[in-house]
């Protein structure tokens, strides 16, 4: 595992990256192995967990830096919950169960009209607020248009999650992801995103702040962790319950033309359940319980990494597909260079950065890495699958 220091209060300052190879770690604390790893947490059947837009969502609020707001046009504002309001479907929010049409929404600027069936199927690594590079890469891939409008018809996007921390414009990348959702529903394709560890971090210390936490290793918090690993304080602010909503929604593991997408590269997701509704439901049930422990404990729990890298990784991939179906795992979390040992120096001697050209096939091809490092002057990799036999 890879333990040791991180930046150090990043997020106290003005919106900025944070580039340095220190910054991807994690505490060694969240490394640490699971206590009771019993996976004893109830189910919860029929969960509606998977929220979509049936509207386009928030215009980039005042405080995003002009140049932001200048490179992205703005869309119509809708209401939102306000602030301090108990959790709820904040006005003009339309969840949805995960496979169905959106009803009655109106066709966006830029959509393209509903074809037949499904289209192809693309994912996206970790964006971790760095807009620009994602909306360079989904122009690349024909996805959006000139204006940033979905252009890619029926076809079907998987973000594999961490859209904040680290990077500058969290926030405006997940209103990004909201809006496309809807405009992609309203073409007859979907634009969709899996709960990466960042999102629990952030609604974590959204929701519990300072608030002491079980961590296993000593006294922690969510709001502690979340400096340490990235937070940005324009993402705090700028948060808005609508996001919280939409980020509690999001499933933690899918299959999609026999491909087993998951944020993590870890087996921990066994630990949730036997079956992907199981998992997700379960997570779902755990995150919307408000209970801090156990909150801590799903977010550690999705630190953990590497499982797949090693000789004993090829099996770990075939455990995990027997339990939950699939021919390969797609994965984010762990950025390819330290999957290739490929990460330079810490003391910035090595200043061209990692060379990433696309994902990472690996554990005897069982398994593809998407998370190429852009926080670490790598790529952000948006794909289409299938990828290389």
């Amino acid at each position: 595992m890879v333990e040791g220091s991180m930046t150090q209060g990043a997020g106290q300052g003005p919106v900025g990256e944070t580039p340095t190879v220190r910054d991807f770690r994690v505490p060694a604390y969240m490394n640490r192995p699971d206590p009771q790893g019993d996976g004893s947490e109830p189910y919860a059947q029929g969960t509606d967990r998977y929220a979509e837009s049936a509207q386009v969502y928030t215009e980039r609020h005042a405080e995003a830096p002009a140049p932001v707001r200048a490179a992205y046009p703005a869309v119509p504002q809708t209401p939102h919950a306000q602030a301090g309001e108990a959790l709820g479907e904040p006005e003009g929010y339309t969840p949805t169960q995960r496979d169905l049409p959106v009803i009655g929404a109106q066709a966006t600027a830029g959509a393209q009209p509903a074809a037949e069936g499904l289209g192809p199927l693309y994912v996206v690594g970790d964006v971790h607020g760095y807009l620009d590079q994602l909306v360079a890469a989904l122009r690349e891939q024909g996805l959006v248009d000139a204006d940033t409008h979905w252009a890619a018809g029926n076809a079907r996007l998987w973000f594999l999650g961490d859209f904040t921390d680290r990077g500058p414009d969290g926030i405006g990348v997940i209103d990004l992801v909201m809006r496309l959702s809807a405009e992609a529903a309203a073409a007859g394709g979907y634009c969709k995103a899996l709960m990466g560890n960042h999102e629990l971090l952030l609604l974590g210390a959204k929701r519990f702040g300072d608030t002491p936490v079980n961590s296993g290793a000593g006294t922690a918090t969510f709001q502690a962790a979340w400096l340490l690993n990235g937070g940005q304080k324009s993402d705090m602010d700028r948060l808005q319950d609508v996001h919280l909503q939409w980020m509690s929604r999001l499933d933690a593991i899918v299959e999609e033309d026999s491909h087993l997408l998951v944020h993590s590269d870890t087996t921990a997701y066994l630990d949730y359940g036997d079956t992907i509704e199981a998992v997700n439901d379960t997570i779902h049930e755990i995150i919307n319980r408000n209970d801090a422990d156990e909150c801590w404990d799903v977010f550690r729990k999705f630190t953990k990494r590497f499982a797949f890298r090693d000789q004993s990784g090829p099996e770990a991939v075939r455990e995990l597909l027997s339990v939950f179906g699939g021919n390969r795992i797609v994965h984010g979390h762990s950025p390819i260079p330290y999957l290739l040992g490929d990460v330079g120096s810490e003391d910035g001697e090595d200043s061209a950065g990692p060379v990433v050209d696309g994902p990472h096939i690996y554990a005897d091809r069982l398994a593809v890495a998407m998370d190429g490092g852009v926080t670490m002057a790598g790529k952000l990799l948006v794909h289409r699958v299938p990828f290389p036999a």
